[in-house]
């Protein structure tokens, strides 16, 4: 598995990294069998969130370390240092880009871009 991170560097950049999840095989929920399961993270709430076709922002920086986790639609999301990543269905983008430059991003989907969010402390 993998996931789009976008961070920001000491000057305020923001760039793109793909990051792949390590798994373990593990008894999660016995008496089932083991699966393959990666170590918990804490979070501090979850939202859903639609953006309308057509959506468009102005760049910015995220407001908290989050993960989205895409539904339904397509965003195209645009670093500040111009590389950009399209987030699609299945798609997880995990944000750190949390002040600096920040980044744009805009509904391309003819839908609504539906996500779930999932914010840490």
């Amino acid at each position: 598995m993998i996931f789009k991170k976008l961070y920001v560097d000491a000057a305020g950049e923001s760039h793109w990294e793909d990051v792949t999840v390590s798994l373990e095989e593990k008894t999660f929920a016995p008496p089932a069998k083991a699966i393959e399961i990666s170590k918990p993270e804490t979070v501090t709430q979850t939202m859903f969130l639609r953006l309308k076709k057509g959506w468009d922002e102005p760049i910015h920086p995220t407001p908290v370390a989050q993960k989205l986790i895409c539904m339904a639609g397509v965003v195209r999301v645009t670093a500040s240092d111009g590389e950009f990543r399209d987030i699609g269905p299945g798609d997880v983008w995990h944000m750190e880009d949390t002040h600096g430059k920040g980044h744009h991003t805009v509904v391309t989907s003819e839908e609504d871009f539906l996500s779930v969010i999932v914010q840490y402390s």
